[in-house]
């Protein structure tokens, strides 16, 4: 039996998951099923662990940005999280996430 989707509206500023349009602002979104969502919370926290991570690192100032770990590490979840939002959301997230140039040109889905 395949799951149902439902739509959720997502913030990918504050990590934010809601199913409802009116709680607080979002920018995407999209439709997905309990499974998606858990590995696109997941996505968020783990990025939200590397945020606190590159804040310490902030302060070892002789490490440049092209040159952290935590960074790449950083960007490529955002990266992933995108492509999820891609892949899930409906026109409008679609449209947006092409506009900012922020996937790859054959992203994997």
């Amino acid at each position: 039996m395949e799951e149902q989707k439902k739509t959720y509206y997502i913030d990918v500023g504050t990590g934010h998951i809601t199913q409802s349009a009116t709680d607080s602002t979002w920018s995407f979104k999209i439709y997905a099923t309990d499974h998606e969502i858990k590995k696109l919370r997941n996505l968020f926290e783990q990025n939200y662990s590397t945020e606190w991570q590159n804040f310490f690192r902030a302060h070892v100032p002789y490490v440049p940005y092209h040159y952290d770990q935590e960074n790449d590490a950083y960007d490529s979840k955002i990266q992933e999280i995108y492509a999820i939002i891609y892949k899930l959301g409906d026109e409008e997230a679609k449209q947006h996430i092409e506009a900012m140039h922020i996937l790859p040109e054959n992203p994997k889905l």
